[in-house]
């Protein structure tokens, strides 16, 4: 069994490259400069190249803020390539996993969203996103459009690195207090997208659509920012007050929904899955980052733990 894995040195990208799938199956996730999947020839090649069991597209244009300048690139990235690629998984009969965000949602709403709530994106990296879950709805009907919201992880660049630097330069922080949602542990993420895929890939009568896959639980970034100090205190490092601010106290150039709640309930009832709480999740990647708690009591010095892929054309 061979899965392809699209945008593998991303947050989610990495952690399906460690995800412990089964014996026979195999992941390649080739390099970006060895597939320009908005480029329709090179995808065709790439999914052509061999019998895939399922492709999961974990590549994005993430940057919120500079896709409101950047609309070309963020386009090219969010919507037509998951166009491209939902043509040529279909025309094969692969199945596709792709991930998609919260940011298709205005964040009117006073509950949870469910999937089959209206779409209304604030910003261009939301609607460019939304476009792409379109792309693929008609692409492929052998598909699995995956929402998340609030992605951390030890890789890449997230909210909670950010607050361990930050904490790590100045005497106070000042972290948004109205916007609520439920913080996603990438890891836990790439093992829900792995249990997706492996039964799409096994069993052509698996559930197909829209599904929200988020950790349990829900806070605002503020809360997160505390809670994150709270536990990075447990474990030695140094940590500052978090003060509480409006959205309007910090503005940017892309509007964030004030509501990022996501349902999980019809993940659980079609496939059976349900990930554990958020606050669980954070300890452990700050047991990455950092250590754990159980090393600092043993005097032990811990190592920032790094993970390097071996992903080839």
């Amino acid at each position: 069994m061979d899965i392809l894995v699209l945008g593998g040195s991303g947050q989610v990208g990495t952690e399906l490259q460690r995800f412990s799938w089964p014996e026979g199956a195999t992941v390649h996730a080739p390099l970006r400069n060895c597939l320009d999947l908005t480029d329709e020839i090179s995808t065709a090649r790439a999914i052509s190249a061999r019998n895939w069991s399922a492709v999961i597209n974990a590549a994005a244009y993430t940057a919120v803020d500079k896709a409101e300048s950047e609309i070309q690139a963020a386009w090219k990235v969010n919507a037509l390539m998951p166009a491209i690629l939902a043509v040529e998984t279909a025309r094969r009969g692969i199945p596709l996993v792709h991930i998609s965000t919260d940011y298709v949602f205005d964040g009117a709403a006073d509950r949870p969203y469910v999937e089959s709530d209206p779409v209304a994106p604030l910003g261009v990296y939301g609607a460019s996103k939304e476009a792409g879950e379109q792309a693929v709805r008609s692409g492929n009907p052998r598909h699995a459009i995956v929402r998340t919201a609030w992605l951390v992880s030890p890789h890449r660049s997230n909210f909670v690195k950010t607050m361990l630097r930050l904490a790590g330069e100045r005497d106070r922080l000042r972290v948004v207090s109205d916007q609520r949602g439920c913080p996603t542990s990438a890891n836990d993420l790439a093992s829900t997208l792995a249990m997706i895929a492996l039964r799409l890939a096994r069993n052509l009568d698996a559930p197909c659509g829209t599904y929200h896959a988020v950790n349990a639980g829900e806070t605002t970034w503020f809360e997160f920012a505390r809670e994150i100090m709270a536990q990075a205190r447990q474990r030695g490092v140094r940590t500052v007050p978090v003060d509480a601010i409006s959205t309007g106290d910090f503005p940017t150039p892309a509007k964030r929904p004030r509501n990022s709640r996501l349902s999980t309930d019809k993940l659980n009832r079609d496939y059976g899955l349900s990930m554990r709480a958020w606050q669980s999740a954070l300890s452990e990647i700050l047991d990455q980052l950092i250590g754990s708690v159980l090393a600092r009591s043993l005097s032990v010095t811990p190592e920032l733990q790094t993970h390097r892929l071996d992903s080839r054309c």
